[in-house]
């Protein structure tokens, strides 16, 4: 139980952990206007969290991003993050935020051991994001930005989900913002994980090569080698360190090289984004709490649920049932 290999001999080096399903923001992309969230007995407590951080650590994964809903409302955030950012043998340790709460979290989470930070970023304009969001400030964000630059944080991240008729006409003000504020940015596709009600996904789905070909109306972009361990493809500018990159589920398809599985807030570990394939660890960590042995036997035993890819489209079919706020970003 050294390597976590599937049958497709790719190795699982990155999992990304969350821990709440639930979220200060509603953001149209990501869940219904109304949700139910699960009840505190289906969640996992911060020590079985981090007891799965443990466990995948020590089966060799070199990078743990916690996600959500949004992170930072989970109660006892900063102690987890400590806990885990104590792990040997971790290389990068991150979180995936709307940024709403850094202003607040983020020397602490510099301090217990986080090395970046993901910041969802869909527009500029206030109004829109609050539209898109549906609850959010983005002064907010803005500024939990900055003080995540003043707890010494270096490696920020943006990422934007672009839809088309919504905010497509941002993506040069969005790449200007990062480079003014010496950040990199992520353009994703929008993913077909749960029924929205807010939009037709047929009708919004912009693809990253729309999205270069607009910035490259402005800047040259050169294709970059660098790599975080994730899905994105970076591409670096002549005059900035910013760095552009692209997640792209539909129109470049990512699964070969995949090396990445997650972990829902109930325990659930998930193979594929797109996908139902998972098992229950949940189950494992109440039956036998505090012995890590049958819960690396059962990661190690998934391996070979974890399929060869998604099947995403772009007609709007909604290919997963669940909500991303319940998949974990």
């Amino acid at each position: 139980m050294t390597a976590l290999i599937d049958k497709f001999s790719r190795q699982v080096r990155y999992v990304r952990i969350s821990v709440t399903d639930r979220c200060d923001f509603r953001c149209v992309y990501c869940m219904s206007e109304e949700m139910t969230f699960l009840p505190r007995a289906q969640v996992l407590s911060l020590e079985e969290l981090h007891q799965v951080a443990r466990a995948f650590s020590e089966l060799g994964v070199e990078k743990i991003r916690l996600t959500g809903g949004e992170p930072l409302v989970r109660k006892g955030i900063d102690d987890l993050v400590a806990g885990i950012g104590a792990l040997p043998g971790l290389k990068d340790f991150s979180m995936t935020t709307n940024g709403a709460g850094l202003r607040k979290h983020a020397e602490a989470l510099h301090r217990g051991g986080m090395t970046r930070l993901n910041v969802s970023l869909d527009s500029l304009n206030g109004e829109r994001f609050r539209q898109l969001t549906r609850t959010g400030d983005l002064n907010k964000v803005i500024d939990g930005i900055h003080a995540a630059q003043d707890a010494g944080f270096e490696k920020i991240k943006l990422n934007a989900v672009i839809l088309r008729g919504r905010n497509d006409d941002e993506v040069l003000d969005l790449v200007d913002f990062a480079r003014d504020e010496h950040l990199d940015i992520s353009f994703i596709e929008e993913m077909p994980l749960g029924d929205v009600s807010d939009h037709s996904r047929g009708e919004t789905f912009y693809s990253s090569d729309d999205v270069q070909k607009e910035i490259e109306s402005r800047y040259a972009l050169m294709p970059s080698t660098e790599t975080t361990a994730g899905p994105s493809r970076y591409f670096r500018m002549a005059d900035s360190a910013s760095r552009i990159g692209f997640i792209s589920p539909h129109s470049h398809n990512f699964c070969s090289t995949c090396n990445r599985v997650r972990v829902t807030v109930e325990g659930r570990l998930l193979l594929c984004l797109g996908n139902e394939h998972s098992v229950d660890l949940r189950g494992t960590l109440r039956r036998y709490p505090g012995d890590l042995t049958p819960l690396k036997e059962q990661i190690v035993a998934a391996m070979d649920l974890k399929p060869e890819r998604h099947h995403f489209t772009t007609d709007g079919d909604v290919q997963v049932v669940r909500f991303m706020n319940m998949t974990g970003g």
